[in-house]
């Protein structure tokens, strides 16, 4: 039986010195979050990451925005040590499938976020490889983290040429983009991985299910270093989302019958080419129902475009737009800011572990 010792929490001290434990990071989820949203979290004493774009070159201008907005917003919660060009205290995802890899290593020398998190890759931990090589060439102070969903996965990860800095273990109860057919619940993914991966120096953050301070002492117990959180920051005052959908989040109940594991949403949306191995978890609507009752996808596309003309009314168990969040949806309750979020769920995972022992 293993655990993330107390080494590898130190380790994640060193590289993120402004972090409050218990370490909550925020997910870099596609389009949602955003400059505001990532800044916010890091200024509590987090580690927010901002999401893909529709282009990766796009993404330059977001670095930039956050860039902007660390100053004020960092020099206020006094956590940040200033030095001479210290990296961003920002990550950026990227999806290795289908983001550029030149344009990202020159964002990444431009701008020098802390961390890349690095998901979905096409060819595996080859391609993974490639990018990590580059990214370290590039910006040797830039975390490279990688996102797992197996422990085939992992083991590869960690015993590939180029490990990374930290490995990202995503449950099957994640929102968003996760394994298709072949993920399973953090009670024993996460564990087993630790035991495998325990001599690799490598710390383990925990994904899929976490909204409240309860997911991050149970993380911590099953052996991970901290937690990142997806849906729980949908409904942060600071994301990029529409108001209909950040409702949709707050209202959703019973995760097992709400949300489904299915590439319908992708398709109604014309988002193609995503990897096989790959589908988003979903709060299931009108689509859906009307899917598995046998409606002609024709007809499920025209009412989905009308839909998504119509606003916030697009959303909703009457709508038929994509809703991507987590089976933990049950758990989001309400709209708040992300410091809120992050602070109370750093203070009720405290309050948890500290009863335990």
């Amino acid at each position: 039986m293993a655990s993330q010792s107390p080494k590898l929490t130190e380790k994640l001290v060193s590289s993120y010195p402004w972090m409050r434990t218990s370490f909550i990071v925020g997910a870099p989820m596609r389009l949602i979050a955003g400059p505001e949203l990532a800044v916010a979290i890091s200024s509590a004493g987090g580690l927010g990451f901002i999401g893909p774009g529709n282009d990766t070159r796009h993404t330059a201008k977001i670095i930039s925005r956050a860039k902007e907005l660390i100053p004020a917003r960092l020099s206020m919660s006094g956590n940040l040590k200033t030095s001479a060009e210290p990296p961003l205290p920002v990550g950026v995802g990227f999806q290795t499938w289908n983001d550029d890899l030149e344009t990202a290593v020159s964002l990444i020398r431009t701008y020098r976020p802390c961390a890349a998190w690095l998901f979905a890759p096409r060819h595996g931990q080859e391609e993974f490889n490639l990018w990590t090589k580059r990214i370290r060439d590039c910006s040797p102070d830039t975390c490279v983290w990688i996102q797992v969903g197996t422990l085939r996965e992992a083991l590869q990860a960690t015993q590939s040429p180029t490990p990374p800095d930290v490995l990202v273990i995503q449950g099957a109860d994640a929102g968003g983009h996760g394994r298709a057919i072949d993920g399973i619940g953090l009670v024993t993914l996460l564990p087993e991985i630790a035991d495998a991966t325990q001599d690799s120096n490598i710390p383990l953050i925990a994904a899929g299910g976490i909204a409240d301070g309860r997911g991050v002492a149970a993380a911590i117990c099953l052996g991970a270093s901290g937690v990142a959180m997806g849906t729980r920051f949908l409904a942060a005052t600071e994301a990029q989302i529409s108001k209909g959908y950040q409702n949709e989040v707050v209202r959703a109940k019973d995760g097992v019958a709400s949300t489904q594991r299915t590439t319908l949403y992708n398709q109604l949306r014309g988002t193609i080419g995503w990897p096989e191995e790959f589908s988003p978890r979903t709060i299931v609507n009108r689509s859906w129902y009307e899917h598995k009752a046998g409606r002609p996808f024709s007809e499920l596309k025209r009412l989905h475009d009308l839909a998504s003309e119509a606003g916030d009314a697009g959303w909703g168990p009457e709508g038929r737009l994509a809703t991507y969040a987590g089976a933990g949806v049950g758990l989001v309750r309400d709209v708040r800011d992300a410091q809120e979020i992050v602070i109370g769920t750093q203070d009720e995972a405290k309050r948890l572990i500290k009863s335990l022992q």
